[in-house]
């Protein structure tokens, strides 16, 4: 008997969110997708570890409820988000301040009232638990969370930097992504230096929020990027998946036709019809998209630029003692150690500690210090106000290319089609977040789908040299 001339109509390499994000909107067209994966899990950067009935983080980058691409990949209905308390709390001069915007701002007016409001709350309640189909109003731990006492102004600075700052959030909640990526290209610092805000509020709240996002504290992003990570802060709640980051990519893995996805399995070539594996061999298609990381993706297509990353370090402890900083986001505004932001995220997620147990995720970014233990516990007890020496260490995971820079000049909508047949996505082709990656695969397999076109193969299933990416 002859063999099929294809095995798959497309083959994905990685089961990463944007790999499997271009899955679900081949499957979907029914075109057959066959997705491997190197690991042993899907994923890839987006890994929870386990360890004595605690979830772990690897690296942990707070989502977004305004990411249009959470509302509309497949197989994301059921995920449960469990939002930070509303907008971040600051540490400066020894002191917490609240800051930041909810949801549902719609003038600059407004954004002023809940910038002012926010820094007068005496208390940080639990967050309610969301998930994507359905706002949901059930409490996010039930634990009682006190906030510490706040005091206006600074690091926001006068009640007119107040009103500057809530009016350009504002603006930005509401002007569609297209006009931000037509903007003058900048730097982050000096684009919001020329826009009339006061250094106090930059170094602040900016500074220490965008590192939060972006994981770049330097501020050294294309501003049009930094735009579009406000314009999500401003217009939505910072959110962890219930359960972990894996949980995002294992519910789009699970919401696949069963068979689709392979793990275990290392590809160590491709070509536009077909990829080699170092476990089974050849696998015939009619296209291929590679969707692993950027390295591992010029690995496979010489030529494609890698770009610089941003190194992040996270660091888990447990308490049987937890702060009193409630579900919040907790920022060093003053860059006083080693520690970018932290937070008890038991509180926001109560799935990720056993029962009477605390969890504080807390991130480095940049080269972490020789002694990094003791340096992020000292840093801790400042910004919490407690003793740290008595809490114990889960996990240190370092990851040397975590986030892919965006400096300027940044293109975040990077070709994803390299030629008929052979394709490429993941964040390192748009903006270094789950919504760069998500848009990215669903880029690409419009791309794949026009190629495709009404079942025409695009091409003859013969052996053809591996395409050189452009």
């Amino acid at each position: 008997m002859l063999e099929p001339a294809y095995q798959a109509d497309v083959v994905v390499v990685g089961a990463g969110i944007a790999g499997l994000a271009a899955a679900q909107r081949l499957t979907s067209a029914g075109v057959t997708t066959t997705v491997l994966e190197a690991a042993h899990a899907v994923g890839g950067r987006m890994a929870t570890e386990k360890v004595d009935g605690f979830r772990l983080d690897r690296i942990g980058q707070p989502l977004s409820t305004a990411y249009p691409e959470l509302r509309r990949t497949p197989g994301l209905e059921g995920l449960a988000l469990l939002p930070f308390a509303p907008g971040v709390l600051l540490h400066s001069e020894g002191r917490h301040h609240h800051a930041g915007t909810p949801s549902g701002v719609r003038s600059a007016r407004g954004a002023l009232n809940a910038v002012r409001a926010l820094a007068s709350a005496p208390r940080s309640m639990p967050a309610p638990r969301r998930t994507m189909n359905a706002p949901g109003t059930s409490g996010a731990s039930g634990r009682p969370a006190t906030a510490p006492r706040t005091r206006a102004g600074a690091p926001l600075g006068t009640a007119v930097d107040q009103a500057r700052l809530g009016a350009a959030l504002a603006r930005l909640a509401h002007t569609p992504a297209e006009r931000l990526l037509a903007r003058p290209e900048l730097p982050a610092a000096r684009a919001l230096a020329a826009r009339g805000l006061p250094a106090r509020t930059i170094d602040g709240f900016l500074r220490p929020l965008l590192a939060a996002l972006l994981y770049d504290p330097d501020l050294t992003t294309s501003s049009r990027c930094a735009d579009l990570a406000l314009r999500a802060f401003a217009g939505g709640r910072l959110a962890l998946p219930e359960g972990g980051a894996e949980a995002l990519p294992e519910h789009m893995a699970r919401s696949l036709p069963p068979g689709t996805v392979h793990t275990g399995v290392r590809v160590t070539s491709v070509a536009t019809n077909a990829v080699t594996t170092a476990e089974h061999g050849v696998i015939r298609c009619r296209a291929v998209l590679v969707a692993t990381d950027a390295r591992a993706a010029a690995g496979l297509l010489p030529g494609l630029r890698v770009p610089d990353f941003h190194p992040v370090t996270v660091v888990h402890h447990t308490t049987d003692e937890p702060p009193t900083t409630g579900a919040a986001l907790l920022l060093d505004a003053d860059r006083g150690g080693p520690v970018a932001h932290t937070a008890q995220v038991s509180q926001v997620d109560p799935s990720r500690a056993p029962a009477g147990r605390a969890l504080v995720s807390s991130t480095v970014l940049g080269p972490p210090p020789p002694d990094l233990d003791t340096a992020v516990r000292i840093h801790l007890s400042r910004l919490y106000g407690t003793p740290t020496t008595r809490w114990e260490t889960l996990a240190v995971h370092h990851t040397p290319e975590a986030v892919p820079a965006m400096r300027p000049p940044h293109d975040p909508r990077r070709p994803v089609r390299l030629l008929a047949g052979l394709y490429v996505c993941g964040d390192h082709r748009d903006t270094s977040t789950a919504q760069g990656a998500l848009h990215s695969g669903h880029r690409a397999s419009e791309a794949i789908l026009r190629d495709l076109g009404a079942g025409r193969p695009m091409h003859a299933a013969e052996p053809t040299p591996t395409a050189h990416a452009a």
